[in-house]
């Protein structure tokens, strides 16, 4: 399989980007590696060239820097910064909704009043993680129908932003398995040991 042209690059315009703690609880606040979950998050950011704005900084404000937006959640901490600067990019070049996803690994069924049905097959399904980045014309339009985002719950986000924008403007990317989501903290403990430096 060949690379996706937009594999190897450096960020070719500037991009705000937001760390989004709202919504997520304490846990952006445990540690990795001697860091927070949300600090990690942070510093990847800054890494991949992303020019980090406070989540409360007002819609009109980003809107008027006429640029991408990427949304990085602190749950999805060990994110690689070239993965960010990939999926910011491609957002800019492409003019599209890019949504960082991971498969499917564990075995879903579907419930039906309270009885537990059939396996639903899993290379239908994808989880999604970070980043979500908006292209300068989603967020403009975005601020022109009153901003700010319409949800910082990232499943809901792009729920929304697929009915608003049809499924041709989103795509997903897969991402490495470092950009898995934590949801405990068994499962920062499982994302420490994979992202270990040693």
């Amino acid at each position: 399989m060949s690379p996706h042209p937009y594999d190897v690059v450096d960020i070719c315009a500037p991009v705000s980007g937001m760390v989004v703690e709202e919504g997520r609880g304490a846990l952006p606040f445990h540690l990795i590696h001697g860091e927070s979950l949300v600090a990690a998050a942070a510093w990847a950011a800054g890494e991949a060239g992303i020019d980090l704005i406070d989540q409360t900084v007002p819609w009109e404000l980003v809107a008027e820097r006429g640029e991408a937006v990427l949304l990085h959640d602190p749950l999805c901490p060990m994110t690689p910064p070239a993965f960010l600067a990939r999926c910011a990019d491609r957002a800019g070049v492409e003019d599209r909704i890019v949504v960082g996803v991971r498969p499917v690994t564990d075995t879903v069924k579907v419930v039906r009043e309270q009885t537990l049905g059939e396996t639903v097959d899993r290379d239908e399904l994808l989880a999604i993680c970070s980043p979500v980045v908006l292209p300068p014309s989603v967020v403009e339009d975005l601020f022109a129908a009153g901003g700010p985002l319409p949800s910082t719950d990232f499943l809901e986000l792009v729920a929304t932003l697929r009915e608003r924008y049809g499924d041709e403007r989103v795509e997903f990317v897969e991402a490495p398995p470092e950009a898995r989501r934590v949801g405990s903290d068994e499962d920062i403990a499982v994302l420490a040991a994979l992202t270990d430096p040693r």
